[in-house]
């Protein structure tokens, strides 16, 4: 028997009442509009100057991280770019509910960290294997010794000899750099953690100045605009060190031999602001696209704590600003509106409006600010993804769409990722090409399938 919902908030056990909704989404969509960010920004900059202070970003540093060892190759020119002064920190890893899946962020850490270096100028070499723990301690101890102005200069060395297995070397740079000791390095990681927590975030490879957090090398570009507009910037003549790379399709088209999967969330502000974009790529290469939708994470039991949740609408209002995407009215749909779209979305592939019916629902509910557990902001959602409401409205709460969500969940397992939006490149073999999560690479997917397709094109050519 099809299990139906009503057309008023809160009624299933995963989800907040309609209070909470509601509360959520007028508090999300109240702080972070691009002028409350702004006057933000300015507050921050009025007490910085009123307490005589420069400018003062953080560097938290998590030893095992990928991510963080990119960041540390980049200490040394953001300190020489920018009159700033650069404070650094170790931390431990994120914890709790902040991190449903330890193992894995790690694992893709490395993975990422492979993919993106040479794209940014930097170097990190593949790890399949977890880091040693006897390396990363001694690198910890080494680290934990050098003051701010010292750890800008050597953290990246530190932690080139501590990925390349080189115990020798790490023993030579414990006696030229001085080392703490045990109990003096578990010191150094608790002050790192808790200023950290103090100042609201969770995550290794963390910048924060004035108020505002900035993720490792991928979101520099935000910082070095922001520290440029306050006359910090030491060369403004020149290019940022690390801007974002763009999203650039190429020149090559494919005929269909390769496959663009997209794993999207009907309740993720990252899937919002990139499901349409990863369409456009696929469709502007003519790469096969496969949409597999999954249940947001907190549907599927994993806790999101406050900090985590005010990260990420923050730093994905500051990402559809910068790519220039509609964002910011939100309606939160988490719980029964979720389920109320996922109970239609059989039928929407049957019609051959799937994707229009998720980019439908994403832009009604964190662009329009339209109410999606309402029948009215459906019909919306509906009849925006050109779909018939009058049979649409007969089939809500049917069920079917459980089993197929749950198969898009454990294959994107499978891959090695978690989050949302994820995404896959797979070959004309069915090979993966490509695992990643995050809104913040469709543009190395972009530069995978040209490398795939000129790869192809000289395949073809060496057998005339």
């Amino acid at each position: 028997m099809n299990q139906k919902f009503s057309n008023q908030g809160g009624a299933a056990n995963s989800s907040p009442n309609a209070i909470v909704r509601w509360l959520t989404s007028t508090i999300m969509t109240r702080l972070f509009t691009p002028e409350k960010l702004e006057a933000r920004r300015a507050r921050a900059e009025v007490q910085r100057k009123k307490a005589g202070e420069p400018h003062r970003v953080i560097y938290f540093h998590q030893v095992d991280d990928g991510y963080s060892h990119l960041a540390a190759q980049v200490l040394p020119a953001l300190a020489e770019r920018y009159d700033i002064e650069l404070e650094c920190c170790l931390v431990r890893g994120p914890a709790g509910p902040n991190l449903p899946e330890p193992d894995l962020l790690l694992q893709l850490s490395r993975y990422d960290a492979y993919q993106v270096a040479p794209e940014y100028g930097l170097e990190f070499s593949r790890h399949e294997q977890p880091l040693r723990d006897d390396l990363r301690d001694r690198a910890s101890t080494i680290l934990a010794a050098q003051n701010s102005e010292e750890f800008i200069d050597r953290a990246a060395v530190v932690g080139r000899a501590m990925w390349a297995g080189e115990a020798d070397k790490l023993e030579q740079f414990a006696v030229e750099f001085g080392v703490a000791s045990n109990n003096d390095t578990v010191q150094a990681l608790d002050r790192g953690t808790t200023l950290r927590t103090d100042l609201g975030h969770y995550s290794g490879a963390m910048f924060y100045y004035g108020g505002e957090w900035y993720w490792g090398v991928d979101r520099l570009y935000h910082l070095e605009k922001r520290l440029a507009a306050l006359g910090a910037d030491r060369k403004p003549d020149t290019p940022l060190l690390f801007d974002r790379p763009s999203l650039n399709v190429g020149s090559l088209k494919d005929n269909g031999s390769l496959t663009l999967e997209v794993y999207p969330s009907l309740r993720s502000p990252y899937t919002a602001i990139s499901f349409d974009r990863a369409v456009q790529l696929a469709r502007d290469i003519n790469v096969k696209l496969s949409v597999r939708p999954v249940l947001p994470m907190v549907m599927r039991g994993v806790p999101a704590t406050r900090e985590k949740g005010m990260y990420i609408f923050m730093d994905a209002a500051r990402e559809a600003s910068a790519a220039g995407v509609p964002y910011g009215r939100f309606k939160d749909p988490i719980g029964e509106p979720v389920r109320k779209a996922y109970s239609l979305y059989p039928w929407a592939v049957e019609q051959g409006r799937d994707v229009e019916f998720i980019s439908s629902f994403l832009h009604a509910a964190f662009a329009e600010g339209i109410n999606t557990n309402r029948l009215s902001g459906l019909k919306t959602v509906v009849e925006n993804a050109g779909l018939d409401w009058s049979v649409a409205k007969g089939l809500i709460g049917s069920g079917g769409w459980e089993e197929p969500l749950e198969e898009n969940r454990m294959a994107m397992y499978e891959a090695g990722l978690w989050g949302v939006p994820s995404f896959r490149l797979l070959n004309a073999q069915g090979e993966s090409v490509l695992a990643l999560w995050g809104q913040d690479r469709l543009w190395l997917f972009a530069r995978a399938i040209q490398r795939e397709l000129n790869k192809d094109q000289r395949g073809d050519k060496s057998q005339l």
